[in-house]
């Protein structure tokens, strides 16, 4: 079988990167992106044989077009998107002046209306290939915990928007998420307490790593023929 195309948003550090190398290691084309790690994109395609990198802000249209335009014109071909890029802000859930309406926009045109755009003009590229999108959520779609009120929403909508695309685009193209609980990334790395409260109550007593939920969305993207519409918890046994 020909390696698959692979696109994988906001894959320049933890969960993005931990996947784009997850199927690079399958012997698939990977296409890295960020908005704005321009060096560490075009360092790891350096490093990592037969990938590529381009910079595009998916909360941007016309950056949207271009990057599968590019993705296109470089690889032939769009066999797998990764909506993984994605953004919070850590806001205390009482503390409503903050999470102003400039707040909730700003989080709802990447995690929400940049994902959606970007599975739009991916679509007849992912039709052809009979291809797969999996989506980055997370386990604060539907819990009251979450960095931010707006956060967590934008998730929430997330995984409705992942239900109804699978619906609407079956059977050609497979939709689905993972919804990480906490997991050890840059994002997080000052998170001391969260990650000592997870790992006493989770059953598997840590957090988790990008690895875990690499192998889930690889999982997924190639192997689960059969499963479309879901969103597939990976939290340790945390949400239990």
């Amino acid at each position: 079988m020909a390696p698959r195309v692979v696109l994988v948003t906001g894959s320049t550090s933890g969960i993005g990167e931990a996947t784009a190398l997850q199927f690079a290691r399958a012997g698939d084309t990977v296409v890295f992106n960020s908005s704005r790690s321009v060096e560490a994109g075009e360092r790891l395609a350096a490093t990592t044989p037969g990938s590529h990198y381009v910079q595009a802000d998916i909360a941007k249209g016309d950056d949207r077009t271009r990057l599968i335009r590019e993705v296109l014109e470089r690889c032939g071909r769009l066999d797998v998107l990764v909506n993984n890029a994605g953004i919070t802000k850590r806001i205390a859930h009482k503390d409503l002046a903050s999470a102003d309406i400039d707040v909730w926009r700003e989080i709802f045109e990447v995690n929400v209306f940049g994902t959606w755009g970007l599975s739009v003009a991916a679509m007849d590229a992912l039709r052809e290939a009979h291809g797969s999108i999996v989506n980055v959520s997370s386990i604060a779609a539907n819990s009251s915990g979450g960095s931010s009120i707006p956060y967590s929403a934008s998730k929430a909508a997330l995984d409705q928007m992942t239900a109804l695309l699978a619906k609407a685009v079956g059977p050609e193209v497979r939709v689905n998420a993972v919804a990480p609980g906490l997991v050890a990334t840059p994002w997080t790395a000052d998170w001391h307490d969260t990650h000592k409260f997870v790992s006493s109550i989770a059953p598997l007593r840590r957090s988790g790593t990008p690895e875990d939920i690499a192998e889930v969305i690889f999982s997924l993207a190639t192997a689960s023929s059969y499963v479309t519409g879901q969103v597939v918890v990976i939290d340790g046994g945390l949400t239990i």
